[in-house]
């Protein structure tokens, strides 16, 4: 199946998948996207949100979790928003409003407001070999092995996330632009592979008038905005994975040129462009960061939760040891057999085993983030009553700002829990599949090899599901 062909697709046999409604054809919202306060003052309220978060790590210190600013709303209400609202309906849009890089970039451009695209600092080209998702895949894997502390400890919180503000810092003074955010920040990378299911993007309206353009000013700039921050040519963007939504775009096209398109879930998934091991790695990184999450935190293996705390130094090597092997090795070894078997059902022998891995791999990406919507309605929904408490006490200093702080500690709807993970599961399920179909028509030429081919990856997915559902409603 061609790229093109795929645009006349439905996702599940209903929603056609060339359907968009650019909502910046309202003219309000256009307006409000041109303007150079925005996001700016989207960044800057995050900012002082992070910086209360800070200072309750430091003020925390290693005391319980439940009642620490950061820890509850880093881990409960920023993750739950990540996972269950901004990556699947609005693509990127944390990057764009995100704080922890702003200090870089403004020391690159020697201003916080205004627009100067003249930048300082060294301005290397980020290595060519690492401009993939490797690097964010093995520090995103390494934060994890202190997830038993960060959930518990603020202290641990305010570490990693100022060390993600003076990572940045550093490397905004040595290459160009946003080479931080595109190749190194942990959170990055789980946003870009998630990316293309989300159910927005920004592309351009009309082609030939961007290639009738000559000065390509989203690339280069004007005196309206900064050229593409994220190094990309948004004139020829056709996924999300590297778009970090930052609306410079908009702010320097001459012609209006610039769309924010609402569309079907998953479109991005059938674009054959800079598919990589790295992006597939990723993808089993996630899936398995998931199951590990969920045994630990909320299973009732009392031994696995004291190796991830770190009760013992051993317990902890060899939580690292077991996490490590099954995010690197086992699942993609998995993964690997059900590849081989799926080229040998269908029977056709020029298309590569690499290229068979590589593409179908993507249908475990509606399967992935499924399975963390899940896993965060078992935060919310248990948890989520403790951020009354802590907005109106941040830094468990006895304050009741708000007139919360006493409210206590009330799980919410959690007899629907269970309900809704299977509900959440079976429509990643049926979601995979479908884009697991297509992905396999655009891979096998032949459609009958292709439907062969198939057959593996469905047996695969659906033992996927259902080892999910056990571990959820077990």
């Amino acid at each position: 199946m061609s790229e093109q062909n795929s645009k006349n697709q439905r996702l599940l046999g209903l929603f056609p998948l060339n359907w968009r409604f650019d909502l910046a054809s309202l003219p309000g919202v256009r307006w409000l996207l041109k303007q150079r306060w925005f996001p700016m003052i989207v960044i800057l309220i995050n900012m002082f949100i992070f910086i209360v978060i800070l200072m309750s790590g430091i003020m925390g210190g290693f005391s319980s979790g439940n009642y620490s600013f950061g820890i509850m709303f880093v881990w409960i209400l920023w993750w739950v928003l990540l996972m269950m609202l901004l990556v699947p309906v609005l693509s990127r849009t944390w990057c764009m409003m995100c704080p922890l890089p702003s200090f870089g970039e403004w020391l690159q451009r020697l201003r916080i407001f205004g627009v100067n695209n003249k930048l300082g600092g060294l301005n290397l080209k980020w290595p060519r070999r690492l401009s993939n998702m490797w690097v964010m895949n093995f520090l995103f894997l390494g934060t994890t092995f202190f997830s038993g502390f960060f959930t518990v400890k603020p202290l641990v919180t305010f570490y990693l996330l100022g060390g993600i503000i003076v990572m940045g810092i550093v490397l905004s003074l040595i290459f160009e632009k946003r080479s931080f955010c595109l190749y190194v920040c942990p959170v990055s990378g789980f946003q870009g592979l998630y990316a293309n299911m989300a159910m927005t993007e920004i592309r351009v309206k009309d082609p030939n008038i961007c290639a009738k353009h000559k000065k390509k000013t989203c690339e280069t700039g004007n005196k309206k905005g900064y050229g593409c921050p994220w190094l990309l040519e948004p004139h020829s963007l056709k996924r999300n994975t590297y778009c970090g939504m930052c609306l410079e775009c908009f702010k320097t096209c001459p012609f209006d040129n610039m769309a924010f398109n609402i569309r079907p879930p998953g479109t991005d998934l059938l674009v054959n462009e800079k598919r990589g091991l790295d992006e597939a790695w990723k993808s089993f990184i996630m899936i398995a960061i998931a199951i590990m999450f969920y045994v630990a935190m909320m299973g009732p293996w009392g031994w696995i939760k004291d190796w991830v705390r770190g009760n013992t130094l051993t317990g902890w090597l060899k939580f690292i040891s077991v996490h490590t092997a099954f995010a690197l090795v086992i699942i993609p070894g998995i993964f690997f057999v059900f590849s081989f078997l799926s080229k040998l059902f269908s029977g056709s022998k020029e298309v590569r085993l690499k290229a068979v891995f590589v593409n179908l791999s993507y249908c475990l990406i509606p399967m992935g983030l499924a399975s963390w919507i899940a896993f965060s309605f078992g935060f919310l929904l248990p948890n989520g009553s403790y951020i009354l408490h802590i907005l109106s006490d941040p830094f468990a200093l006895g304050w009741d700002l708000f007139g919360t702080a006493n409210i206590p500690w009330t799980p919410v709807a959690t007899g629907w829990l269970v309900p809704l993970q299977f509900i959440t599961l079976f429509a990643g399920y049926l979601v995979a599949a479908d884009y697991g179909y297509k992905l396999s028509l655009q891979t096998y030429t032949d459609p009958a090899a292709a439907k062969r081919g198939f057959i593996p990856l469905l047996v695969l997915l659906t033992l996927v599901v259902i080892a999910f559902g056990w571990l959820y409603g077990g």
